[in-house]
């Protein structure tokens, strides 16, 4: 009779059952687990690309404004125009600019234009411009006035009929000191000119979102036509 081996597996008693399979209402609440982090992450992403790298418009400021040349013959009138301007960066990535120009508008119509060169401004820095080009003549809108002294008395001046400046037109500049209404004081002819500064390009943040920004600077213009000089622009 031949001898039985003794079992080698572990006794019946001590095997364990196979594990059930994961039921629907477990996988359920791990996607419902998956999709609320993954809000949160949005959530978090968002609120960060706009309070601290929001994209922002660059802000340009004209400083100066000249004409270092100035004719004037036979009611038309040429110069050349220069004009200042520093514009800040505002972001915290580079601005590009492409699409830039300065144009110079008299009476609603375009008398210079020249465009900008393209170029870079770093984050949160300032640069600054300068632009320069000869205006060809143009026609002046209104008939030139001559520069005239008066010896009115109160009553015989009324500011209501002292012509001004208007909408690119000829008109006197200037007020009478002490608040007078004439008494010799001297008033000089004036043209008003405007001038347009436009930028145009784009801000890349995180290297993945990209922001198209334009912005422009217009600016009024008050000229002496006896001399060129500039009397004062508002922007």
């Amino acid at each position: 009779m031949t001898p039985q081996k003794p079992p080698t597996g572990p006794p019946h008693h001590q095997r364990r059952p196979p594990l059930p399979p994961p039921s629907g209402r477990t996988n359920l609440a791990s996607c419902i687990v998956a999709t609320v982090f993954l809000m949160f992450v949005v959530i978090v992403v968002l609120i960060v690309f706009f309070t601290v790298f929001r994209p922002k418009d660059p802000e340009i400021s004209v400083t100066s404004v000249q004409l270092p040349s100035f004719s004037i013959s036979n009611s038309s009138v040429s110069f050349t125009f220069s004009q200042y301007a520093s514009v800040r960066n505002p972001n915290r990535a580079a601005f590009s600019h492409y699409d830039s120009s300065l144009q110079l508008l008299y009476s609603g119509n375009q008398v210079g234009f020249m465009f900008i060169p393209a170029g870079k401004i770093s984050a949160g820095r300032t640069q600054y411009m300068a632009a320069s080009f000869a205006v060809q003549p143009f026609p002046l809108a209104a008939p030139l006035s001559p520069v005239f002294s008066t010896s009115a008395s109160a009553t015989e001046l009324d500011p209501g009929t002292v012509p001004v400046v208007s909408g690119g037109g000829i008109g006197f500049g200037g007020s009478v000191p002490g608040g007078g209404r004439g008494g010799g004081y001297r008033v000089e002819p004036t043209l008003e000119i405007e001038s347009r500064l436009e930028l145009g390009g784009r801000v890349k943040v995180l290297h993945f979102f990209t922001h198209h920004a334009r912005t422009a600077a217009d600016c009024r213009v008050t000229v002496a036509v006896t001399d060129g000089s500039v009397l004062g622009f508002h922007c």
